[in-house]
């Protein structure tokens, strides 16, 4: 009997119940890690099945009678500390959600989304989304049966979306989306009447090994702590943790573009310096884990635009990267390279786009996966939906599948209702740069002056890394801004910032 125990021996025993599911879920994820990095081709079949073993025990382990028992005791303890108490109501939520899903549809679900993966490769390597359709068709049965199991009101995506931001809704979305949508334009329209900045300096060639050795320069500079990590490659750069101390990116390089390794990995690194910053003592409990998706990808895109598409970053920083390439680099200005990284122009690659003509990528994705998910578009008809979508929203012309439906790897993850997440982190971003910017007055002159971003990241980890998954995202923006999520922010930064190229 449960009720024997003291409050104090009864959270140890939560919190080593806990601490051995998340050592379960964290090996599978290093496994995942390894198959997007160094698995050879041969090893992928019984990849799958390890990774999809190890899901299924972590998921029996989480969803067990007795541990429902023990939160539900816990629960009931009045002498619990206000963190201990929010630790417990969390794991109890989610024990309760999980305990709709049985550890045999976990263990499918891991191992199609394992295979899912490499023919999501394949069918890049062949530009044919025809290979990835069979398993991502499956893949979209398991997610809708899914969304059943857990349940929802009033349409299915609202059961997916709240597995990355928790209370986000369709109904939510649409309306950020329909109030932000003609703001954009707007800003796209007053963007493209200005002079066009020149940005083919971007697109010489710049060797791989020089690009790789900038990345590791650059990554150390904003704190990463590679004692505490590592950068690897990968076909879709991605960022992965398996403790606080234990945080992995990825990039990816092209010979003739700059700025896909630069910006992959500046924004990865956002990723990595919000996991390195969870308290490590609280492993395993919410208190150790981040807030939402959304505030992870605020962490991200900050460090990626606000401060990588800065002029005060550069200025320290430009003078650097002529060290690494200086033929490149060796006639454009301070100011023609932050014109040139900041120019607005629709294109096809949501990962390459611009800050502004980014949020038109993510709505395009948003509106194909509510319809797939609601069964109202087939698999058959994704290449058609997206390539219409991108000419009426960006007007761009999709030339094939590798540069259109084929380019994110979210879906071969199974990760429906994670693209939302990237304009409400962009969102939250805004809101948060403007903050910092107020409590650290000289944040962009130390850039500026000596490189130093050490002023944000204590700010970060002060305001938002310490705080784990204590408030949810809104919680935390009030907490930290004084106000909820505020789209206008974003187009208030836009602004400013467009004025001033």
């Amino acid at each position: 009997m449960l009720i024997r125990y003291s409050t104090s021996d009864l959270y140890q025993i939560y919190t080593h119940t806990f601490r051995k599911i998340a050592d379960v879920k964290y090996a599978s994820a290093v496994l995942q890690w390894d198959q997007e990095t160094y698995l050879p081709p041969s090893g992928a079949v019984f990849r799958g099945q390890q990774i999809a073993t190890l899901n299924e025990i972590a998921h029996q382990l989480f969803t067990e009678s007795k541990t429902g028992d023990l939160l539900t005791e816990l629960q009931s303890r009045h002498d619990l500390t206000p963190l201990q108490r929010n630790n417990v109501s969390l794991s109890l939520t989610d024990y309760n959600k999980l305990k709709k899903i049985s550890p045999e549809f976990v263990k499918q679900l891991s191992k199609s989304i394992s295979a899912a993966f490499h023919s999501w490769i394949e069918a890049r390597k062949q530009n044919d989304f025809s290979v990835f359709k069979p398993l991502l068709g499956v893949l979209i049965t398991l997610k809708q049966q899914e969304a059943a199991m857990l349940g929802y009101t009033h349409h299915p995506y609202n059961a997916l979306m709240d597995e990355h931001e928790k209370g986000a809704t369709v109904v939510m979305v649409d309306k950020v989306f329909a109030e932000i949508q003609p703001l954009l334009q707007n800003l796209l329209s007053q963007s493209q009447s200005l002079p066009t900045p020149d940005d083919s300096f971007l697109n010489q060639h710049f060797p791989k090994n020089k690009q790789w050795e900038w990345s590791l320069f650059i990554a150390r500079r904003l704190g990463f702590d590679f004692d505490a990590g590592r950068q690897d490659i990968s076909e879709h750069p991605f960022s992965t943790n398996f403790n606080s101390n234990d945080v992995r990116i990825t990039t990816r390089i092209d010979e003739n573009d700059f700025g896909n390794m630069t910006w992959s990995t500046i924004h990865e690194v956002g990723h990595a310096l919000y996991e390195q910053g969870l308290p490590a003592g609280e492993y395993g409990l919410p208190s150790g884990e981040y807030a939402s998706l959304s505030i992870h990808e605020s962490q991200s895109r900050l460090w990626e635009n606000c401060v990588g598409r800065s002029e005060a970053f550069w200025t320290y920083f430009f003078p650097e990267l002529k060290k690494y390439f200086p033929e490149q680099f060796a006639s454009v200005s301070l100011t023609e390279f932050v014109n040139g990284i900041n120019k607005v122009k629709p294109s096809l690659i949501r990962t390459e786009a611009d800050e502004l003509t980014y949020h038109f990528h993510v709505m395009i994705r948003y509106e194909l996966e509510k319809h797939l998910i609601s069964g109202d578009l087939s698999v058959n008809e994704i290449p058609v939906y997206w390539n219409d979508l991108y000419k009426k929203l960006l007007n761009v012309d999709v030339p094939d599948d590798k540069n259109g439906c084929l380019q994110d790897v979210h879906w071969s993850h199974g990760s429906f209702g994670y693209f939302p997440t990237y304009s409400l982190g962009s969102f939250y971003a805004a809101q948060f740069w403007q903050k910092a910017k107020q409590d650290v007055p000289m944040l962009e002159q130390q850039m500026a002056n000596n490189g130093d971003t050490q002023g944000l990241l204590t700010w970060l980890r002060t305001n938002i890394h310490a705080h784990g998954r204590q408030l949810t995202s809104e919680e935390l923006c009030v907490s930290v801004t004084g106000s909820g999520l505020n789209s206008h922010s974003f187009i208030e930064y836009f602004t400013r910032k467009m004025n001033c190229l």
